[in-house]
């Protein structure tokens, strides 16, 4: 199915996409919130170009590179507001957060109680997680999108939170423990590791020596090198008859 306005791009979806199941964490893992969508490239391109996504949402894939078009203004986007994949992917590149709402006969998002709590949410939308960026800079993004399988999703580049309700406190959860580490056009500097300590500390808290387990009290004695045995010459080999 194809979707069309005067002043955004077509697109199409191919596929709504659900993700693979997962196996269980171990019990003394960090569950990951969200699941890994296939990556769609990031190509630009011009505004009036028609785009079939391969998988919806999509959380990759062409965009539009223009001033107001891609990447969209940060903000809440009523039902009848205009903000499509070709526009908000190109703030996902940048490490945004888009929320999604679906409006299907049954759906909550189109009601005044969800947008309501839409607007609350984005009012009190926190910092980014790596670049401490405030709201409004590049996210979030909330909009409607009809063509997927759940009521919501939150969406990083190249992952996908599916919702079955508004849950505001998962989404912020799923942004601070993945925002701003998968999208390919970072706003700031990846944060520096800390290095490891070198060396194992010894039995008195000194380092003890590189490939051994601690240091010995005192060197073991060093024997003395026995006499080599002297043989005799040997004959000289006789040489052969020519």
């Amino acid at each position: 199915m194809a979707f069309l306005n005067a002043t955004s791009p077509a697109y199409a979806c191919s596929t709504e996409w659900e993700p693979a199941v997962t196996p269980e964490p171990a019990p003394s893992a960090t569950p990951r919130i969200g699941y890994v969508q296939n990556d769609m490239g990031r190509e630009h391109v011009t505004l009036g170009s028609f785009v079939r996504y391969a998988l919806c949402p999509p959380a990759s894939g062409k965009h539009v590179n223009a001033q107001g078009e891609g990447p969209v203004r940060p903000g809440t986007y009523g039902p009848d507001d205009q903000a499509t994949p070709g526009g908000w992917i190109h703030n996902l590149e940048h490490g945004g957060l888009v929320v999604l709402y679906r409006c299907e006969s049954g759906d909550s998002g189109c009601s005044d109680t969800t947008q309501s709590a839409l607007q609350a949410f984005y009012a009190s939308f926190p910092n980014s997680p790596v670049c401490d960026l405030p709201a409004g800079s590049v996210g979030p993004i909330i909009a409607r999108f009809d063509e997927m399988k759940w009521p919501f999703a939150a969406l990083l580049w190249g992952q996908v939170l599916p919702l079955d309700t508004l849950d505001t406190q998962l989404i912020l959860d799923f942004f601070a423990q993945q925002g701003e580490r998968s999208n390919p056009e970072a706003l700031c500097a990846a944060p520096t590791p800390t290095p490891a300590p070198t060396g194992t500390p010894g039995p008195t808290g000194s380092p003890a020596p590189s490939g051994s387990a601690e240091a010995s009290a005192s060197p073991e004695p060093t024997a003395s090198p026995a006499p080599a045995a002297t043989s005799s010459p040997a004959p000289s080999a006789t040489p052969a008859a020519s």
